[in-house]
């Protein structure tokens, strides 16, 4: 993408798995992302199960049941759904 050219955000594809979760580990420091984030196996069982491509956000609830899917990002990224969303499963102290 020319936003990833112009932000130099462009890498290679990761051809194992050590690539694969370093490279993601630099993608959330340098976004700032401060929740768990997991990494697909190099084969992309869980992409293609979950139909992640382009990115997707999701969050799981306890049962294992999608509680949340986004819509493909990252434009489609609306962190405010996605916090409602966490909200609704993990309620902060301050709202009990």
């Amino acid at each position: 993408m020319e936003v990833n050219e112009k932000e130099n955000v462009v890498f290679d594809n990761p051809k194992h798995y050590d690539e694969r979760t370093n490279l993601a580990g630099t993608c959330a420091v340098n976004l700032g992302i401060e929740f768990p984030a997991l990494v697909d196996m190099i084969d992309n069982t869980t992409e293609i199960a979950y139909t992640a491509w382009p990115d997707r956000l999701y969050v799981i609830d306890r049962a294992g049941r999608i509680a949340f899917k986004s819509d493909a990002g990252p434009f489609g990224f609306r962190t405010d759904r996605l916090s409602n969303a966490l909200e609704r499963l993990v309620p902060s102290e301050t709202n009990n």
